[in-house]
């Protein structure tokens, strides 16, 4: 099957895609779902400063979009702290370690996306400063080389991944103020969403208009929003009320069925049910058969069409459900 240029006018590939900073709520009765992370970490936080001290350590983990960097901006602002952002690809070296942690400022939130890409000896180095809050540098080389511990300021590591199985269990156990979940959003949640922000972008929307994009958006707030822009932007060039039926339309041009799918979504499904029979088949050679990276289709694609249930992860590779036959049958 022959490759062909991506459109994703919504799509999440990517860490450069954020969510809109107009658009990220700043205070916690504005983040809508994770109802039961949310109050983990309001207690957490607020336990914290009648102590007088820095919440412990805190890891979200669950599919891209789902509001991970937005709850480590929400632990900075409740805070009233600094809040400095990395990515676990970022942190090549020791020296890289080392030149952000010494210098953070006293009480500041580290947050960490993507941790999971951290190598075990960059992650080792960091237990002793999510421990003791010190730094063990190497100085020299061979038999005169010496350990130096320094000592840092008090922070709190926000650590984010969407590769929960690829941390290793002793990192894991660092996080002291707990590990939690973000799971895909309900529709009621994102209803919710869209509305707060269509009010944020001084657009008036109907009820209808509003469950039609929450329909289609994949579950996940950041997808919401990027079609809400996206629609807006389609009825303003042509000059249109932005009805169901312009919502239809303007899907229709993205590329986006009723689902919240994609050709690139049907796409995997297609060369699944084509290429291999329906499988089983393995994650590479899936990837191959489509010239996509095996991280893009773990992470981009596969976790909303699990969520649909039109693919299953076995041991031996992927599986087309006999829901996603169906789907392709009448798309």
């Amino acid at each position: 099957m022959s490759s062909t240029p991506h459109e994703e006018p919504l799509s999440i590939k990517g860490r450069d895609q954020v969510l809109d900073s107009a658009l990220r709520p700043t205070l916690w009765d504005e983040y809508m779902g994770q109802g039961h992370v949310k109050a983990n970490i309001q207690i957490l936080i607020q336990a914290a400063r009648k102590r007088g001290d820095m919440p412990e350590h805190v890891l979200f983990y669950g599919p891209p979009g789902v509001g991970k960097t937005t709850l480590a901006h929400l632990v900075a602002i409740t805070l009233d702290a600094p809040l400095k952002t990395t990515a676990g690809v970022a942190i090549e070296r020791a020296g890289d370690l080392a030149a952000i942690l010494t210098n953070l400022e006293p009480g500041t939130v580290l947050f960490i996306d993507e941790i999971h890409q951290l190598s075990t000896k960059i992650e080792e180095l960091l237990y002793p400063a999510l421990e003791s809050g010190s730094l063990d540098i190497i100085l020299g080389k061979g038999p005169s080389a010496r350990t130096v511990e320094l000592a840092l300021p008090a922070f709190t590591l926000v650590g984010a991944t969407t590769r929960m199985a690829q941390l290793s269990s002793p990192l894991r156990s660092r996080f002291g103020g707990g590990v939690y979940q973000l799971d895909f959003y309900s529709e009621d949640d994102l209803r919710a969403i869209i509305s707060r922000s269509a009010e944020k972008l001084g657009m008036q929307l109907t009820p209808d208009v509003v469950e039609r994009i929450a329909s289609r958006s994949r579950a996940t707030p950041r997808v919401a929003n990027a079609l809400l822009k996206r629609i807006r932007d389609f009825a303003q060039v042509h000059e249109k009320e932005l009805t169901v039926e312009v919502c239809d339309e303007a899907c229709r041009l993205f590329g986006i069925d009723p689902l919240g799918l994609t050709k690139d979504d049907r796409r995997y499904l297609e060369t699944l049910q084509d290429g291999f029979k329906g499988g089983p088949a393995g994650v590479r050679a899936l990837a191959s058969a489509m010239h996509e990276d095996p991280d893009t289709l773990e992470n981009v694609y596969e976790p909303y069409l699990l969520r649909l249930g039109f693919i299953e992860r076995s041991s031996r590779g992927r599986l087309l459900t006999d829901k996603g036959k169906r789907y392709l049958l009448q798309s």
